[in-house]
Formats: C-alpha cells, sequence, structure tokens
C-alpha cells in the first residue's frame, strides 16, 4: 500500500514529490509517456526563478528528479493504463506494475493541439512537428511555417530563426493572441514573414512523404494559394491529459481538472496541480507551485486519517 502515487513527471510533479518525500511519505511517482512533461522540449528557460543565466529544460527536469529522489521518491515509467478511483485505496496500472494507495496527485499536463487534417497527420515526423525545440535543427538554412497565434507561436517562430532561413507566420485572424512583448519580439525578427487572416487548410505533400508547402485560405476573400516551404510547425495550444479520468473524477466541458478548492478535486483523496487544471497561467513556475500545495494538501488529508 502507497501513500502518495503522482502521475505526472513535468514541474508539477516532481515538486509534488520533493514534498511528499521529504515528509517521509515515500511518494511513488508514475512518469508518463515522457519525463519531464513540456519542459523535456524546452530549450531555454529564462524565467525560472534562481537561474540568472536561465537554465536548459531538460536539465532543469533531471536536477528536480535528482532532488525527489535523493528524499527517497521511486519513479515508475510509462503511463497509468487503468485507474479506480471509485473507493479506496485507490488502484492504477502503470507500465508492468499494480499499485494500491492511499492518496493521489494527478500533474499529468496538457499535450499539444494538431488541426485534426488528414495531410497533418500523413507528414507527422516528416517535416511536420508540434515541437520547434525538438525538430528545429532538421531545419538549417530552410523555410518553415509555424501555424497560431500565442505565446507559443511566437516563441517558437524566433526560435526557429536560430536554424531556418525564412519563418512564415500564418494565423487566421488579423490580430495575434500572443503577449505584447512575445509578439514584438517576433515582429522585430527579420527572419519572421507573417501571413495574418489565412487559414492553413492542407499540408502538401503527403505523396512525396515530405513537406513541400501549404494550401492557404483567406479569411477576407476566400481565395486559396499555396506557401511552397520545407517544414511546418503546429502551435495552436494545448489540450489536458486527462482521458484515462473521464468518469472518474470531474473535469470541465475542455477536459481540464476542475478543483473544489485549492488542489482539492471531486474525489477526497485526489489532488490536482500544474497544467492539466491550469487554464491560464501555464508556466513552469506556477506548475511549481501548484505541486507545493497539492503535496502539502495531500500530506494534510492523510494526517487527518491518523496515517
Amino acid at each position: 500500500m502507497e501513500n502518495v502515487v503522482i502521475v505526472g513527471s513535468g514541474c508539477a510533479g516532481l515538486t509534488a514529490a520533493i514534498y511528499t518525500a521529504r515528509a517521509d511519505l515515500k511518494p511513488v511517482v508514475v512518469e508518463g509517456a515522457m519525463f519531464g512533461g513540456q519542459l523535456a522540449l524546452t530549450t531555454d528557460v529564462e524565467n525560472y526563478p534562481g537561474f540568472p543565466e536561465g537554465i536548459q529544460g531538460p536539465d532543469l527536469m533531471a536536477a528536480m528528479k535528482k532532488q525527489a529522489q535523493r528524499f527517497g521518491t521511486r519513479f515508475i515509467s510509462g503511463d497509468v493504463s487503468e485507474i479506480d478511483l471509485k473507493k479506496r485505496p485507490f488502484k492504477l496500472a502503470a507500465g508492468d506494475q499494480k499499485l494500491e494507495t492511499r492518496s493521489l496527485i494527478l500533474a499529468t499536463g496538457a499535450s499539444a493541439k494538431f488541426l485534426g487534417l488528414e495531410s497533418e497527420k500523413a507528414l507527422l515526423g516528416h517535416g511536420l512537428s508540434a515541437c520547434a525545440t525538438c525538430d528545429a535543427f532538421f531545419f538549417k538554412g530552410k523555410a518553415v511555417v509555424v501555424i497560431g497565434g500565442g505565446d507559443t507561436a511566437m516563441e517558437e517562430a524566433t526560435f526557429l530563426t536560430k536554424f531556418a532561413s525564412k519563418v512564415t507566420v500564418v494565423h487566421r485572424r488579423a490580430e495575434l493572441r500572443a503577449s505584447k512583448i512575445m509578439q514584438q519580439k517576433a515582429r522585430d525578427n527579420q527572419k519572421i514573414a507573417w501571413a495574418l487572416e489565412n487559414e492553413v487548410i492542407e499540408v502538401l505533400d503527403p505523396s512525396a512523404r515530405k513537406v513541400t508547402g501549404v494550401k492557404l485560405k483567406s479569411a477576407k476573400d476566400g481565395k486559396v494559394s499555396e506557401l511552397k516551404c520545407d517544414g511546418v510547425f503546429v502551435a495552436i495550444g494545448h489540450q489536458p491529459n486527462t482521458g484515462f479520468l473521464k468518469g472518474q473524477v470531474a473535469l470541465d466541458e475542455k477536459g481540464y481538472l476542475k478543483l473544489a478548492e485549492r488542489t482539492l478535486t471531486s474525489v477526497p483523496g485526489v489532488f490536482g496541480c500544474g497544467d492539466v487544471h491550469d487554464v491560464r497561467y501555464k508556466q513552469a513556475v506556477t506548475a511549481a507551485g501548484s505541486g507545493c500545495m497539492a503535496a502539502l494538501d495531500c500530506e494534510r488529508f492523510l494526517e487527518s486519517e491518523g496515517g
């Protein structure tokens, strides 16, 4: 019987692990398919407190894991394949292990969204990506398209200019959703071009098994045009990783974890933290903060039971 199982190994999950481990709860972390969450795919992290020169995302995650292990956290690789939160102890299966636990912290984060085009699916990994920091190196001296108008799109576009010869941002509206500082940074970059008020309706060319361009439909007059490029990066937001939780705990209309108060979910003994519920801030430091909160709430919950 475990005291606490933490599902997720990003900033929120690892912070929760550090705090519960230091409380001598001997936590178990189910890492998920990708250890480190979204920061594992991020290069320069310049706004995490304590690193005046910045730090690489994977390095930050590795350091947090080492810190959690130092206090006795156990790690299990793989995703949760089964879960039962109907009664306590909670039961779940992860990798080749079955676990029973008195409490549970959900820190499963969110994943990149895609457009839903057949051509997009066919070309994923063949010139189409949702992670510039993973794949930018393959586009040295080439022209690429970034789809999206938020902070993520501006960050991806700016990062890609270190490798690509030209980056064109495609967004279906005239106005960008990105913060002013991120917009300005992108607009000041001479390698970035703009194709606003356009929607990508097809990625070319699946028959060639590589990206050769995109088909654009104008939001102003409906005209269809083609834009040649060697790569496409989709940066249109994220969806919460809560598919395995449907029917087990309260979720909102978009699938994000609903919190009753603080980090408490609709199921006593189950707590939530990080991007799996945060639709507003979505920052590494706020995820870490909520991981700390979930750990403290969890510790007090177990103490109240005399454990």
